[in-house]
């Protein structure tokens, strides 16, 4: 398919010579560095960033989104296009276009219908600079049908006879997903002898008597609109003939011998042979004239289905399937031919040209059949669009020669075959720019001497700029071999020292004028270990010291960490670490080991080692242990190309026996005075037979080894020099990373010295690009370990391989590896962002996953930001902090738990390779429901009066909504602290005081108060107060006088007398008079009290009695009821209670219905239950995973995402509470087999 009509192909008549030496003289297009001031500032024509499917599919009970995103300078218009024609928006209401975007929203939820906007859209961006197209977006409305109507006679089969049960599922869009269930929603067993087929058909290869039954149900579910339809049951009965004829194969599907499969490259090619027979055939696959392909072959379907991923034009062929038993085989040939969509092979990219510049656009792709390619020029087909001067067509190239600032335009290439099309816009962007220098000004530099240096001077101009380089403010331009110049204006000094210290300038020219920056540059003296820790052997107990003493740049401060092993220090006191030392105590047999001196700097790292062996000490003072002697006569013999035997004689063990031999070797030839570890032999044994290695120098030296340590090397052996070779082995680690967008890195480790095996030793390095019908570039390099290849696309895929060489010839042919080049910044942000808010403290939030190719680096993931905006009850703003959070990999959705009830928040939403994090996708508002509110800030009771308190309050701290009341519930409590009646008050939500009245004199009572949203209540605070005794003590104040203080009594030098039966109290009073008193009294030991004891009082006794005589009366009642046989209503209970097992079927299309509060529909089995009132709670949690794990609405996976179940609908009337009460429907609990 083709977003435009094909033009025909342009010939162009200059002769084919005449083409080669144009294009020898193009000059390279500028490259833009990739820094957001001078984006913003430069003149660009539109770039698509986003747009929606080709064939998108889209859901007709919700709004159609329409992607097109581009951006441009200045900032682009869009317009689109319906089946070929202007699509005017502006005459349709339901139609709107988003600000500052291209992107459709086509209102369906207010009216409109789906079908009515069917049809094939393209979206055009444009600016004064040219005008980019999007693909052709094809808009379908998913469909759903039911399953139409047909009357399904049983099937009688005789055992051992095969059996196909037909589904025959509804055409829906996209095609359904098909599955096999009984009336109890458990999936059909299947094996290899009864198995669902591709087309949703069940098969049987053989029936037996345990497949009878009247429930073989075939499901088809659309996810799309997230429904499930149901087939019609199918019964099945199976009766027995004695004896069960066995058979040999027959394949059911395919039929015949012979059948053909078209294929599309890229795709999952899946053949399937389903056989019957009996015994039960097994199914082998082979293709003729081949083998399977290798790590893209998976068998499915008990090895009935044959499944290759990734098909390629070489799985074109003949694949059979054989099915065998013990009394024979059956076989069906599948010819498979591999089409292709048109792919790219190089896709156009943007030029960026200065005024009479050359330059060229390149679009070539392949395909099965080979696509047609063609140009068009801001949307128009090149042949008609205006004349350029500076434009010439060639196939699948445009050269441009001379260019001028007219000269920018956005042109469109188009590949298309009979299975597809591609379609890639490129800009030619003309530009006329003095130079700039983004490198910041006095940029301060620091290195150690003797290493290198390097000093950016990042810059951009059109034409592009020439760079100098001066040292100090009157210096000259630097030249010479001690210094390197980059292209991308860095200055190199391969060596620095002390006199490089200074000020450098960057010049950079063009011919619209000139600009400098100047940088500095610091040499440090490298840090040093001038007094380095030594060998020391030590007795058990002892103490032992270690010196590290160092030598740094004064203006660099070290520090020095000391390692034991290495790992760090053990966290014991007896490691003491000085200054210049490191002190142990006390040693221990634990503490043999190795002991590091790590110092470091900003800049540089140094170490040193010593090793630590801890002896017992010696148990007379007769004998010593020592280390041994070394061995002495070192002698070669028997000398071979790649052998040598060597023999000693070993020197004196010190009363410790020798435990082993370490022999080592030098190579005079490469490494002269460095000695490599070779083998080590037994103490017992002083020959052995060394392999050796071509063009080397050896000298062998011995050291022996028993339990106090290593003796002193030996003398060295007399050299023995090996012949030349071809090296033996390549080099290892290869690695391929770019450093920047353009360049592929190639790195290996070195071959050593003796491993080169002759002089002149190279490398031979090849590269070509993955997937591209390229041949190897190669370079022959040496005395390196790296070479950069420049010029590369962006992160694309190269195959690599290093190849050693010498004087005599090649190593083995190198195993390849993969590397990518540079990675860049992702140039897209991910789109339809989606919010989902779950409860108060919970959002889910979606996304569409960036396309890969616009990653342009290694997909790390998706970062969440968001942030609260303002809190909706208070309406005030704060600081915002933002909030990220990453999902690894390529996950499209994620959790925000931890937000605030009733406020508003942004998000958006970035996409992360190694290079960084991508655009931001646009703010996404969402606001949090109301939540119960915190209990208010205080509460305080103030004025007691006989009957009344006043009650002051604060409001909460967190609202977390629209307050709608307070509630206040109190209750007295008597002398024993038994609670009384509660008694419950609502409040207004604007008051904050309260005078309660009517109260009981001197009552302690309890309070209760909160706050309430609509929500729900808050948590409580709870307060205790007391009424005054009586008014005895208050002088009522005079008509028409001020507030008068209240007297209180006063009453001391209380006396008892205790008699037998009796007791005296007396005691001094000072108060008002006419006053009641009362006495309080009690045994010892428990709490007093003034309340005479109910037992001992008639009516109280009375009051037991009659319920003693009812209990009676009522046992009685029962009694008779039971022996006549009367009954209870058990009926009518288990209709209150009815099983939650039973589903509620649509009887007109065999669909499951959706459940509902109403009586005659019960809730699925192990379904979540709610209480009968809708109501959540209060005590659980609103983030509580039992919401989420068995719940209503969904469920959480094992990595925390969140599930959502199919349902019918989409929404439910919120319940009372946090959270929905609703029950799940059956077509739910379905989806949790599939």
């Amino acid at each position: 398919m083709q977003p435009k009509v094909m033009m025909k192909k342009k010939n162009i008549s200059a002769s084919k010579a005449s083409l080669i030496l144009f294009l020898c003289q193009i000059v390279s297009a500028l490259d833009v560095p990739l820094d957001s001031k001078l984006l913003e500032e430069l003149l660009q024509p539109p770039t698509i960033t986003q747009q929606s499917p080709k064939d998108y599919i889209v859901d007709p009970r919700e709004n159609i989104v329409i992607q097109c995103e581009a951006k441009g300078k200045p900032p682009p218009s869009f317009s689109w296009t319906r089946n070929g024609t202007h699509f005017d928006i502006d005459k349709d209401a339901l139609v709107t276009m988003k600000p500052n975007s291209g992107t459709l929203v086509i209102n369906i939820m207010n009216g409109g219908k789906a079908e009515a906007y069917e049809g094939v859209y393209q979206c055009t961006a444009r600016n004064e600079r040219g005008a980019a197209i999007s693909n052709n977006i094809v808009i379908r409305p998913s469909r759903s049908p039911l399953w139409t109507k047909e009357k399904l006679e049983p099937n009688q089969v005789r055992e051992g006879d095969s059996l196909v049960l037909h589904c025959r599922p509804p055409v829906g869009l996209p095609p359904p997903i098909i599955f096999w269930m009984d009336n109890a929603f458990q999936r059909l067993p299947q094996s290899e002898r009864v198995s669902q087929g591709l087309n949703g058909d069940l098969y049987f290869s053989n029936v037996q008597p345990e497949d009878t039954r009247e429930d073989y149900i075939c499901y088809a579910r659309f996810n799309h609109t997230q429904t499930i339809q149901q087939k019609q049951p199918i019964s099945v009965k199976v009766f027995s003939t004695k004896p069960v004829t066995e058979r040999q194969p027959v394949l059911l599907t395919p039929t015949g011998s012979t059948s053909t499969k078209v294929e599309l490259r890229g795709n999952v090619l899946l053949l399937e042979c389903i056989a019957a027979g009996l015994p039960t055939p097994v199914i082998r696959w082979i293709k003729e004239g081949g083998e399977l392909p290798a790590n893209r072959t998976f068998f499915e379907n008990f090895k009935k289905t044959l499944k290759i991923i990734d098909v390629s034009e070489a799985d074109s062929g003949n694949y059979k399937c054989i099915a065998r038993n013990t009394l024979g085989s059956a076989h069906h040939v599948i010819s498979v031919t591999v089409k292709a969509a048109p792919y790219w092979i190089t896709a156009p990219r943007n030029l960026v040209l200065s005024p009479g510049e050359d330059g060229m656009l390149i679009c070539r792709a392949n395909g099965n059949p080979k696509p047609d390619i063609s140009w068009l020029a801001n949307g128009v087909p090149i042949a008609i669009a205006p004349e350029d001067p500076s434009r010439k067509v060639d196939g699948d190239t445009i050269i441009f020669s001379h260019v001028q600032e007219r000269s920018s335009a956005v042109y469109q290439c188009n590949a298309s075959n009979e299975y597809g099309y591609l379609l890639a816009n490129a800009f030619v962007n003309v530009l006329a720019e003095p130079p700039r220098i983004l490198t910041p000004a006095n940029k301060l530099y620091q290195v150690i001497a003797d290493s290198p240096a390097l000093l950016d001077c990042a810059y951009f101009g059109s034409p592009k700029p020439e760079i100098e380089w001066f040292k100090g403010v009157k210096g000259s331009i630097l030249r010479g071999n001690e210094y390197v110049f980059h292209d991308n204006g860095t200055l190199e000094i391969p060596v620095a020292q002390k006199d490089s210290t200074g000020t450098y300038t960057c010049v950079a020219r063009n011919e619209l004028g000139k600009i400098q920056n100047e940088v500095q540059l610091e040499v440090k003296d490298p840090t040093m270990i001038i007094k380095q820790p030594e060998y020391k052997v030590i007795q058990r107990y002892g103490q032992v010291s270690f010196e590290c003493i160092i030598k740094h740049d004064s203006t660099l401060l070290p520090t020095v960490i000391w390692l034991k092993d290495n790992d760090e220090l053990p966290d014991d006191e007896r490691f003491l670490v000085g200054k210049d030392n490191l002190t142990i105590m006390n040693v221990t047999d634990k503490d043999d080991g190795t002991y590091t001196c790590i110092v470091n700097t900003t800049l540089d790292s140094v170490s040193a080692s010593a090793v630590l062996t801890v002896v017992a000490a010696p148990p007379t003072p007769a004998i010593i242990y020592a280390r041994p002697n070394p061995p002495f006569d070192l002698e070669l013999t028997g000398q071979l190309e790649r052998s040598v035997e060597l023999s000693w004689v070993p020197g004196d063990e010190n009363n410790s026996p020798i435990t082993n031999f370490v022999i080592e070797f030098e190579d005079g030839l490469h490494e002269p005075g460095v000695w490599h570890y070779q083998t080590e032999v037994p103490g017992t044994q002083t020959t052995v037979q060394l392999k050796l290695s071509p063009y080397v120098s050896y000298s062998f030296r011995v050291i022996a080894v028993n339990e106090i340590g290593r003796s002193q090397p030996s003398e060295p052996s007399e050299q023995y020099l090996t012949k030349s070779a071809n090296p033996d082995e390549n080099p290892s680690n290869v690695q391929g990373i770019g450093s920047e967008p353009d360049n592929l890195v190639i790195t290996w480790e070195s071959l050593r010295g003796f491993q080169s095996n002759g002089p002149g030793l190279q490398y031979k390095v090849s590269w070509r690009q993955k997937d591209v019908d390229d041949e190897w570039t190669s370079v022959i390099v040496a005395n390196v370990s790296k070479y950069i290849v420049s010029g590369t696309p962006t992160f694309v895929p190269y195959e690599i391989k290093v190849q050693a060489l010498n004087d005599l010839g090649y190593a083995p042919e190198p195993l390849e590896v993969i590397g990518h080049s540079g990675e860049d910044l992702p140039m897209v942000a991910p789109g339809n962002v989606q919010v989902h808010v779950i409860n108060s403290t919970l959002a889910k939030v979606h996304w569409d996953p960036v396309p890969l190719k616009t990653v342009r680096g290694h997909l790390q993931g998706y970062k969440v930001y968001y942030w609260k905006v303002q809190s909706l009850s208070r309406r005030s703003r704060r600081h915002v902090e933002k909030k990220i959070l990453t999902f690894r990999g390529n996950k499209t959705f994620g959790m925000l738990p931890g937000l605030e009830p009733y406020s508003s928040y942004k998000l958006n939403v970035r996409v992360v390779n190694g290079k960084g994090e991508g655009p931001a996708s646009p703010d996404k508002v969402f606001k949090t429901p109301e939540g119960v509110p915190s209990s208010p800030s205080f509460l305080k009771i103030t004025n007691p009066t006989l009957d009344s308190l006043t009650l002051e309050w604060g409001s909460p701290t967190h609202p977390n909504g629209v307050l709608t009341s307070y509630i206040l519930k109190f209750q007295p409590i008597n002398n024993t602290h038994e609670l009384g009646p509660l008694v419950e008050i609502r409040i207004p939500a604007n008051e904050s005081s309260l005078i309660l009245k009517n109260l009981n004199y001197s009552t302690r009572y309890k309070f209760y108060f909160n706050a309430q949203t609509s929500v729900g209540s808050g948590s409580q605070i709870t307060e205790e107060a007391v009424t005054i005794m009586d008014e005895a003590g208050i002088l009522r104040p005079a008509v028409g006088a001020g507030k008068v203080q209240p007297l209180y009594p006063r009453i001391r030098n209380v006396t008892t007398a205790a008699a037998e039966t009796y007791a005296n109290i007396s005691w001094e009073y000072e108060g008002p008079d006419h006053v009641n008193f009362y006495v309080e009294y009690g045994v010892a030991g428990t709490m007093a009290s003034r309340q005479v004891d109910i037992a001992t009082q008639g009516w109280f006794i009375g009051l037991m009695c009659a319920v003693a005589l009812l209990i009676l009366i009522l046992l009685i009642v029962c009694f008779i009821r039971r022996n006549k046989g009367g009954k209870y209503p058990v009926k009518e209970k288990e209709d209150a209670h009815a099983d939650p097992e039973i589903q509620p079927m649509k009887e007109d299309d065999g669909t499951f219905g959706e459940y509902s509060d109403a009586e005659d529909h019960k809730p699925l089995k192990k379904g979540s239950r709610t209480p009968s009132d809708r109501t959540v709670k209060k005590e659980d949690s609103d983030d509580s995973l039992v919401d989420y794990g068995e719940g209503v609405n969904g469920q959480f996976n094992e990595d925390g995402s969140f599930i959502g179940q199919y349902s019918g609908k989409k929404e439910k009337e919120p319940a009372e509470g946090n959270e929905s009460s609703e029950a799940p429907s059956p077509v739910n609990a379905m989806n949790s087999f599939v």
